[in-house]
């Protein structure tokens, strides 16, 4: 069991991050008397796994699904999600909804109930035109030959179709963990 008050937080980073950039948390979490696991995600910061490798979000989201599977029955960490970290650890509460406490979502992609994720997307890049990333170059693609380029879309009339499978409750500052 865990001590009284103390937590297992499993840290979960952002694209182009990796487990290094929550050391400043680890030790103040750790100082604390909290236990920290932060996770390397697929083809990020010491994981094995090359970009090209990757398929799926399960495949990037993969070492975080080991981590939890790893853990003892009574042992449910407090998940904490930044950027889009938020959505491999929605995932991870999907894959193991009976032990997880609780997600944090720390300026993190977070699925919505009634907007698809495909939808916010389309948000962001009509609020976002390719003349606001200046010299930047970013491709999609289904080139065969560049698999790293592919990702799967939704058309924007088949998002009604989506459905929320998990209600997520919004935590402010007056929660306790």
């Amino acid at each position: 069991m865990e001590e009284s008050g103390k937590k297992h937080f499993v840290l979960v980073h952002g694209i182009c991050q990796g487990a290094w950039c929550w050391y400043k948390l680890v030790t103040l979490l750790r100082s604390a008397g909290h236990r920290v696991t932060a996770v390397d995600l697929g083809a990020a910061g010491v994981d094995p796994q090359r970009l090209d490798e990757l398929r799926s979000m399960d495949d990037y989201a993969r070492p975080l699904f080991h981590a939890i599977a790893s853990l003892p029955p009574h042992q449910k960490p407090v998940l904490v999600g930044h950027s889009f970290g938020g959505a491999s650890v929605s995932l991870a509460m999907e894959k193991f909804p009976d032990k997880i406490s609780v997600a944090v979502f720390v300026t993190a992609v977070m699925p919505s109930t009634t907007v698809a994720m495909a939808a916010l997307a389309d948000e962001f890049f009509e609020a976002h035109p390719p003349e606001a990333y200046l010299d930047s170059k970013v491709t999609i693609s289904a080139d065969p030959q560049n698999p790293s380029s592919r990702m799967r879309t939704c058309r924007t009339d088949c998002i009604s179709s989506a459905r929320p499978r998990n209600a997520y409750k919004v935590l402010d500052e007056n929660t306790r963990l």
